[in-house]
């Protein structure tokens, strides 16, 4: 059993990425796939679909050369040390260039539009 589901699955997709696999599955939960979700709006990844209702299959995004779009994934909040924080406290990823995920009474939502909505909460990855 993972303690730590949400960094399974993104080592899962570093992992693939890094050996420029263009599909990865892993367990599926409505977290996972809503992460994922995100981050395929925000165009790091080119799909997301559950397979069998058990499987979540993340197709991995590259340029025409077949460079990665997707640089770098970090867990920052984990089951020993949560990390909680107010909108105002929300990190900026690489100057804007990268996102922060933020896990809100609304929601996952990317760090810009909790700043804009005005809500904090759980920390939960930063993806550039």
């Amino acid at each position: 059993m993972l303690t730590d589901p949400i960094a399974d699955m993104l080592t899962r997709i570093r992992n693939a990425n890094q050996a420029l696999h263009d599909t990865v599955d892993m367990p599926h939960s409505k977290l996972k796939q809503h992460l994922a979700e995100l981050l395929q709006e925000e165009g790091y990844l080119a799909g997301v679909e559950v397979v069998d209702g058990r499987t979540l299959r993340v197709r991995l995004r590259y340029d025409s050369q077949r460079r990665r779009v997707l640089s770098g994934l970090k867990r920052e909040s984990k089951p020993g040390r949560r990390v909680y924080l107010s909108c105002e406290d929300i990190p900026r990823v690489l100057g804007g260039m990268g996102i922060a995920v933020v896990s809100t009474s609304q929601g996952l939502l990317t760090g810009q539009d909790a700043r804009r909505r005005g809500v904090g909460g759980e920390l939960l990855c930063t993806a550039w």
